[in-house]
């Protein structure tokens, strides 16, 4: 069964965002399930750190998976938006990964090689908080997909 697979450049999740994190996957039903791999940052800064860490991110990935990087120069959608790009994918049986990249980002190659590049706002966000976003955002599209009372529009 599909599900989504959240890649996250950094450290484990810290307390602060910890408890949200938890509450919203306890609440989620398959396909809409989760996991996460967290991947050490890179001990380099800059052009150094993105072709690294890029390198070590697309080492886990499979040609199946449909990969969505989260950046801040990417498209914005909508939370039904995002509902039915994940619907369509578990339709079709694909394993969704999230690609969250480390301070410096993701390299061009990398970011030119995903299926597509998703902007949850302009603002540069800290990683942790981006982390509690999308797991919302991924309960949010459950809703919206069931028909449950979560979501208004």
């Amino acid at each position: 069964m599909a599900m989504i697979k959240i890649i996250a450049i950094g450290k484990k999740h810290e307390k602060l965002v910890l408890a949200g994190i938890s509450e919203f996957e306890k609440r989620l039903k398959k396909p809409f399930d989760i996991s996460w791999q967290i991947l050490p940052h890179s001990v380099y800064d800059g052009e150094k750190a993105r072709v690294g860490e890029s390198e070590r991110i697309a080492k886990v990935l499979r040609p199946s998976d449909f990969v969505i990087l989260l950046d801040e120069r990417g498209k914005n959608i909508s939370s039904p938006e995002f509902s039915q790009l994940l619907e369509d994918k578990f339709i079709n049986s694909r394993e969704v990964v999230v690609v969250i990249g480390g301070a410096f980002g993701v390299s061009e190659e990398f970011r030119a090689s995903v299926d597509f590049v998703w902007s949850l706002s302009k603002l540069v966000l800290p990683h942790q908080l981006v982390r509690l976003v999308l797991t919302e955002q991924i309960y949010r599209a459950q809703e919206i997909a069931s028909g449950g009372k979560y979501h208004h529009e």
